[in-house]
């Protein structure tokens, strides 16, 4: 398994677009579309990609060969959405795109959007209910039982039969 938040997310997805070495993923506001964040990203950041892929426009072709959002359709293995509705950073189109793809490809998934949430989730009980759910989506998918029963699962679509 593999998870991670912002540019953890992006880990995360672009390992289940790109490779083929987890079965399961989840993604927490993570960074689906490098060239967006580019050019919309807050002023601290304005520049950091310019470092790591190159700079815009000369480089737009390897920021969007290195996105995942634009590679949906190669997307496998099980993957989770966590999302702010507030984000700005990782806006919940490029998630729900990513989730869209997932249900198109018969993956098991689920997408959760926490409302007034931002990129980083700050509320207590969404970052219980996160940490719940995610437990609850790998035990789905690895086939083990929890300790504890989770309040509100999200539901997991495209769950075989032999998970649920």
């Amino acid at each position: 398994t593999i998870d991670g938040g912002s540019a953890g997310g992006y880990t995360s997805m672009a390992m289940m677009v790109f490779k083929d070495y987890f079965h399961a993923s989840l993604s927490y506001y993570g960074v689906s579309d490098l060239l967006q964040l580019a050019k919309f990203t807050h002023k601290f950041e304005s520049r950091y990609l310019d470092q790591m892929i190159g700079k815009l426009p000369e480089s737009e072709a390897l920021y969007k060969a290195r996105s995942p959002l634009y590679h949906a359709e190669q997307l496998s293995g099980a993957i989770g959405f966590f999302q702010g509705s507030e984000d700005c950073v990782c806006p919940p189109a490029q998630s729900k795109e990513l989730y869209d793809a997932a249900l198109k490809n018969k993956i098991p998934t689920f997408y959760v959007e926490y409302p007034g949430e931002a990129h980083g989730f700050k509320k207590q009980e969404n970052l219980q209910r996160c940490l719940s759910n995610e437990m609850f989506f790998f035990s789905k998918i690895f086939g083990f039982k929890l300790a504890d029963e989770t309040k509100d699962p999200p539901p997991i679509e495209n769950l075989p039969d032999s998970c649920a």
